[in-house]
């Protein structure tokens, strides 16, 4: 979620293939207002708070006429000049259909710049956090993901478009329809499934509402997102609409209600958290992985190894407790440039990054042009592995889960 809505790629489309009916419907969700007649072959359109001088914008209401291209064309510049910042949302819009994800924080005015700057990057940090945990929920549902699917979640945000937090209080993401469409509507359904659970909780003081909400998309980390955006604001809203190039989604309201939290909220939400990850069960795998670390306390016994994982779990890289022979086996399976495969239990405790009780590590054979490329990224990036894999990172990401 770095890419900002003024990249070179966000641009409006072609006026001759533009539909009207979308641009006004975008006009309207961002505070544009329409002058004169509710029907006729043309709209005029003024900025929000008539504060942009003289901006207005002449919008055919059909493409029946045959000066409807030249006069979307027209439309089309007068956004492009013009200072309102709604403009640039609209034309983010209208680039690549993409369904809104708008927050909101009530933060106290004021402030030095320094605070201002804290708040726009806890806002943008939990709206990353946010967006993550609904595509982390189109992969299947768990109360604790850990480090499973992480990588694919965050490689998602690589197509979101943001705009400016301004102040820390408000935030669009524009999620493309292509790629982003389940996340968003799995995250619509999974925030009001957690404000239902969160009532309930604060109502009767049982935590069985947010059980049930784990088949509706409510996890450890849509809990902890909401932590983020609540904790040192007087509440949140977050608020979902859909593309008017696509329409509205199979099973989703056309306009979906917005959702609040408040601090009165937290001590439900943390709770919450902390129970999905006390909930979420071991896993057995059988994983296939390139070593790229051994360590061992002497020089005979047992010891550890770290895998890059190729297949049979759904994260990146693992930690793998071996007994001696497992451990000289895999040894000599990273001398040889070529992965293991191994048995154990993936364990929640730590994120999904540790496998307990390996045994039967076997070498696996891989083509030779696989083998020479495991070679070579072990080569030429070293120290990359003793980074990414290293104690303490692996501490450090204990701690946060």
């Amino acid at each position: 979620m770095h890419r900002p809505t003024d990249e070179p790629d966000a641009r409006p489309p072609d006026p001759a293939q533009l539909d009207p009916a979308v641009l006004t419907a975008l006009l309207a969700r961002h505070g544009w207002r329409r002058r004169g007649a509710a029907t006729g072959r043309y709209a005029r359109w003024t900025p929000p708070g008539g504060s942009y001088g003289t901006t207005s914008l002449l919008v055919p209401c059909d493409r029946r006429f045959p000066d409807s291209t030249e006069l979307l064309a027209e439309a089309l510049a007068a956004l492009d000049r013009s200072p309102a910042p709604s403009a640039r949302e609209v034309l983010t819009g209208l680039a690549v259909p993409s369904d809104e994800v708008r927050w909101e924080r009530e933060v106290p005015d004021g402030g030095s710049g320094a605070a201002r700057w804290v708040a726009q990057e806890q806002l943008r940090g939990a709206a990353r956090a946010m967006l993550i945990a609904g595509a982390l929920g189109t992969y299947g549902r768990a109360g604790y993901y850990g480090a499973r699917h992480k990588r694919r979640a965050e490689d998602f945000l690589d197509e979101v478009l943001v705009g400016p937090a301004a102040a820390g209080r408000r935030l669009t993401a524009f999620v493309p329809v292509r790629d982003g469409r389940a996340a968003v509507a799995g995250l619509q359904q999974a925030l009001h499934a957690a404000r239902d659970a969160t009532d309930y909780q604060r109502a009767t003081g049982g935590m069985e509402a947010f059980d049930a909400a784990v088949e509706l998309g409510v996890c450890h980390e849509l809990a902890q997102a909401l932590i983020a955006l609540v904790r040192e604001a007087e509440g949140t809203r977050i608020a979902i609409e859909w593309s008017p190039a696509a329409g509205t989604p199979a099973g989703c309201p056309a306009r979906p209600e917005p959702v609040e939290f408040s601090p009165g909220d937290l001590p439900a939400l943390q709770r919450a958290a902390q129970r999905y990850v006390r909930a979420e069960p071991s896993l057995p795998v059988q994983v296939t992985g390139a070593v790229v670390r051994l360590r061992r306390e002497r020089p005979d016994g047992r010891g550890t190894v770290r895998l890059r994982v190729l297949a049979g779990a759904d994260v990146v890289r693992v930690r793998v407790a071996l007994g001696e022979e497992d451990y000289r086996i895999a040894g000599h399976a990273h001398l040889a440039g070529l992965p293991i495969r191994v048995s154990g239990r993936l364990e929640s405790r730590g994120g999904f990054r540790r496998i307990t009780g390996g045994h039967d590590v076997t070498p696996v054979q891989v083509d030779e042009a696989e083998r020479d490329r495991l070679l070579k990224l072990l080569q030429e990036k070293p120290g990359f592995f003793e980074e990414a894999c290293g104690d303490a990172l692996d501490e450090e990401q204990e701690k946060q889960d």
